[in-house]
């Protein structure tokens, strides 16, 4: 069972990972194609919000490699 955890934690978050991107993206498209002068600044605050996304699904991948490394040891599970 903690392996199906872990890879629900990790799978779930890169799901969320990719479709927030592609959300993100598109409006960006949108946004710059309607007011091209204001692109680089879009642009700019597109890759702020695309660090912060993708730390979250680095976050999730940190706490299923605790989860494997630390916790289920000591439930009798990994080794």
């Amino acid at each position: 069972m903690i392996y199906i955890a872990i890879a629900l934690i990790i799978g779930m978050g890169a799901l969320g990972t990719a479709i927030g991107f592609g959300i993100m993206g598109g409006k960006f498209l949108e946004s710059s194609a309607r007011q091209p002068e204001l692109a680089p600044q879009l642009q700019v605050k597109m890759f702020i919000l695309a660090g912060l996304i993708d730390a979250i699904a680095m976050i999730g991948v940190g706490i299923a490699l605790y989860i494997l490394f630390v916790v289920a040891p000591g439930l009798g599970g990994v080794y």
